[in-house]
């Protein structure tokens, strides 16, 4: 076996360590705010978050080897556009190379959740995303493995195509961890003039995804609603009336409809 290898293969598992934790934190996280903000709200739904947790940190394992395996080649073979001196590209790119990872990183996810509610991506994958009902703070990477792999290779490869700045894109991986928590939790964390104002507009936020969660269908965005705008399938604002047990009713049946292309 090359020398290269068994490096490669440790730089992957400690990525895969480290994706797991930082889901277990950022997921506890909101769900210690939800139990203080919404008391209840998680109530009788031990099951569905225990399911939430393993396939997540069966995510966090997948996403882990291709980011892993980059990391390594960025340190031991120079292969990516990942730089560590601030002063090696203007300073107004740092921004500029966040906003660039976000647009990229929004437009593959729309696309690929959108082929993920084709009935036989449905049926083989995406239904385990959807069978929490309704989701919870724990249920952000609860995804079947075909989804993940998908989620999973974006950021990596996009450091070979796109200078970015390390500390650059921790925002970037910040905010998409925030981001894809925030958007489960069964509430919403930001307020009324955002969610309804014009920044919402452009914006995906929690009240906009659960509409996602809650029909099974349009609102594929991940950031930015413009994907949606654009293709006619977004569906605007959810609301939050709904018993997590209407929840759980609808989209029971929500599923059936996606699953059979209905």
């Amino acid at each position: 076996m090359p020398p290269a290898i068994p490096l490669m293969l440790w730089s992957a598992l400690a990525m895969s360590a480290i994706v797991a934790v930082r889901y277990l934190l950022a997921s506890g996280a909101f769900a210690l705010a939800t139990a203080r903000a919404r008391p209840g709200l998680y109530a009788g739904m031990a099951r569905q978050i225990r399911r939430e947790i393993t396939w997540s940190l069966l995510s966090a394992l997948i996403y882990g080897i291709p980011a892993g395996i980059v990391a390594w080649g960025w340190q031991a073979q120079d292969w990516t556009r990942l730089y560590t001196d601030v002063h090696a590209l203007p300073l107004w790119y740092l921004p500029v190379s966040v906003l660039l990872y976000l647009l990229a990183h929004d437009t593959w996810f729309y696309w690929t959740h959108r082929l993920m509610h084709r009935p036989w991506w449905f049926r083989t994958a995406h239904a385990v995303h959807h069978d929490s009902r309704p989701p919870t703070a724990w249920a952000a990477m609860s995804f079947h493995p075909w989804e993940a792999l998908t989620g999973a290779i974006v950021i990596p490869a996009l450091v070979f195509v796109i200078p970015i700045h390390a500390a650059a894109l921790g925002v970037v991986l910040a905010i998409m961890t925030v981001m894809g928590v925030a958007n489960h939790i069964g509430w919403e964390i930001f307020p009324r003039g955002i969610v309804h104002g014009a920044l919402g507009r452009w914006l995906i936020t929690a009240t906009h995804h659960h509409q996602h969660h809650h029909v099974y269908r349009g609102n594929y965005g991940l950031y930015f609603r413009f994907w949606d705008a654009l293709c006619g399938t977004d569906l605007g604002l959810g609301t939050w009336h709904e018993t997590a047990r209407a929840g759980a009713r609808d989209g029971a049946r929500a599923s059936s409809h996606a699953a059979h292309g209905q």
